[in-house]
């Protein structure tokens, strides 16, 4: 369904910033080729879309109800991917099929739903995250229960402290799955585990959980919508009788990842933006954070493995989902747009390493940035240092993205046999058979070829000084 043909691209590694205009038309740097999939045909990414109702979950992510709040358009995908798995837990432990493994299911979606929680509190600790964030404060009703919420609020009085109102979503499914049996200790564990990551941020969720400091809520209903979310539930083709439990257990899956893709997309557009401002030390903060959220991605692919082998095959079937030719091999993943982007972004925060460094690119291809970041490295000047953590979370951005398409190589092989994992092509030919599209994204040339040299470099000149200090105590 999907051409994956790739189309070999130029591109340079480290523009310069600075001054575009000093650069010579007819004289450029070396640069390396980087590899990247061409978009699917759009029968097939428009087919992907209608089946996860993308138009309509794309509607709910980009709704800025609160233009104040500079941090919105990164936390409400955020949140809604994380309410979306309380509706994940509910399906699963709510599965009639006796093979299912319920047991190991509520452990996976607590461990994913905990690492979403992580990321969403990291979010929330930023410094634009209060600032114009719809929050209510516990004290403003002073221990007393409003009419209208008095099923979702509930008093606090502390010895010597004004009674406050603990307010609770009256949405989200995480304070029902609470109350169900099948659920409870699964919803309880993630109720702590948000009181507990929430410690650092100016306010609390409102879920559920224990809110032991009095922090305010916020106002998770208005911002994550979750009634509208949960509307979403039911996929296009269930009206066509599958009598298949896993398409609730794929739509949701695939839901979940492309609000996380959605919400690193709006990520790489802040680190952008902090890197323009100078501010070296909040950039970094979201390279790390994007880095996790790539590592989550991988998380959530892993869910396929839980699926029952004969109903994921038989749905597959059903759905049609195919690869158009051999060259297509496991890239099934290609299909999403919002991926292949998040994909390119992430390369193409190279583009910034000029800026971070104060230099501009060699027009004749000289080692000038190169230099820079090997000064950078080994002098640890004063307030230098934000800068080498930039350096370092842009390269573990990388490493992370290659990660995350080497696993999902081994994971088609995995769900659906080597031999769809390999484009059907014969096994255990060498690479100069030519490589699927997957195996092109991890083997590619490093994202920051600069950084690659320089720290290469820096390593030789610490062996060459051993060395030399070595011989020197041996001939005292």
């Amino acid at each position: 369904m999907v051409d994956l043909h790739w189309k070999p691209r130029i591109e340079m590694p480290e523009i310069s910033v600075m001054s575009p205009s000093k650069l010579s038309p007819d004289r450029s740097p070396p640069q390396p080729q980087i590899f990247s999939p061409r978009p699917a045909p759009a029968p097939a990414t428009s087919a992907y879309e209608h089946y996860l109702r993308l138009p309509e979950l794309t509607r709910l992510w980009t709704a800025r109800d609160f233009p104040g709040w500079r941090a919105e358009p990164v936390i409400k995908p955020a949140l809604q991917a994380l309410e979306i798995t309380f509706r994940f837990v509910s399906i699963a432990l709510s599965d009639p099929r006796p093979y299912t493994d319920c047991r190991q299911w509520g452990r996976r979606l607590e461990s994913l739903a905990a690492r979403q929680v992580e990321i969403v509190a990291a979010l929330c600790e930023d410094g634009d995250a209060a600032s114009g964030a719809p929050i209510a404060g516990l004290g403003e009703s002073k221990g007393v229960l409003s009419r209208k919420r008095s099923s979702s609020s509930e008093v606090w009085k502390v010895p010597g402290a004004i009674p406050v109102v603990n307010r609770t979503s009256e949405e989200s499914l995480l304070p029902r799955l609470a109350a169900w049996e099948r659920s409870e200790a699964v919803a309880t564990k993630l109720q702590f585990e948000i009181e507990c990551q929430m410690r650092g941020a100016p306010f609390t969720l409102g879920l559920g959980e224990p809110n032991l400091t009095g922090k305010p809520n916020l106002e998770y209903d208005l911002v994550c919508r979750p009634a509208e979310l949960h509307a979403l539930k039911r996929t296009p083709v269930d009206a066509k009788d599958l009598k298949n439990q896993e398409n609730s257990t794929l739509y949701t899956v695939h839901q979940i990842l492309e609000s996380w893709v959605f919400a690193g997309r709006q990520l790489l557009r802040r680190i952008g933006e902090r890197v323009d401002a100078q501010d070296w030390a909040a950039a970094s903060a979201d390279c790390w954070l994007l880095e996790r959220v790539w590592k989550l991605l991988a998380e959530v692919e892993d869910l396929h493995m839980q699926m029952d082998p004969d109903d994921f095959l038989r749905l597959k079937s059903q759905l049609a989902i195919n690869p158009s030719s051999d060259s297509e091999a496991a890239g099934f993943c290609f299909r999403s747009v919002s991926l292949l982007e998040l994909m390119r972004a992430s390369k193409d925060l190279r583009r910034l390493v000029p800026t971070v460094l104060g230099v501009e690119v060699d027009p004749n291809g000289g080692p000038r940035v190169q230099e820079a970041a090997m000064r950078l490295l080994r002098n640890h000047g004063a307030g230098e240092e934000k800068k080498v953590h930039l350096m370092q979370a842009f390269q573990a951005v990388e490493g992370a993205v290659k990660r995350f398409f080497f696993a999902y190589r081994q994971l088609v092989a995995a769900v659906m046999g080597s031999l769809e994992g390999c484009g059907n092509r014969a096994l255990g030919l060498p690479a100069s058979h030519g490589l699927d599209a997957l195996s092109q994204v991890f083997l590619e040339p490093p994202y920051f070829p600069s950084l690659d040299a320089a720290k290469t470099f820096l390593g030789d000149f610490w062996q060459h000084e051993q060395g030399r200090g070595a011989g020197f105590r041996s001939r005292r």
